[in-house]
């Protein structure tokens, strides 16, 4: 498991590290409380693979496609809202993890059962207001 520390402004570094750790893997799972900065991480992240849209949490949609620069899809699910894992079914949350594109999915432990531990956590905790720790 990796460990970063880092401010806002070190966020492409994280993001990086992540990336390069993980080249083979599309879906993330992002966990931590609430504002510790787990969309700001996925921008980050969308940033560096060549997205182009303006990415925000999908906290009433649910889910956000975003497109790279080589025209593939990325998705960006927000589960905070939904109740019950068979929320996610209904969405069709299994066709998007198994399309081979880029998942990326806050509040992670609402889905856990459906996703069997197929998926690359990312733990994101607060060391204080401006300074995170990044466990993957």
């Amino acid at each position: 498991m990796h460990q970063l520390t880092a401010t806002e402004q070190q966020l492409p570094d994280v993001a990086k590290a992540i990336l390069e750790t993980y080249p083979q893997e599309r879906v993330f799972g992002f966990y931590g409380e609430m504002g510790t900065g787990k969309t700001t991480l996925i921008k980050e992240i969308c940033k560096m693979l060549g997205v182009q849209d303006i990415t925000s949490s999908p906290t009433f949609a649910i889910i956000n496609e975003y497109w790279t620069e080589q025209d593939q899809p990325i998705y960006h699910f927000d589960f905070y809202r939904i109740d019950e894992p068979a929320d996610a079914t209904r969405i069709g949350f299994e066709e998007y993890l198994y399309s081979g594109n880029y998942c990326f999915i806050e509040w992670t432990e609402k889905v856990e059962e459906i996703l069997q531990g197929d998926f690359i956590p990312i733990q994101i905790e607060r060391v204080d207001e401006t300074t995170r720790r990044f466990l993957f």
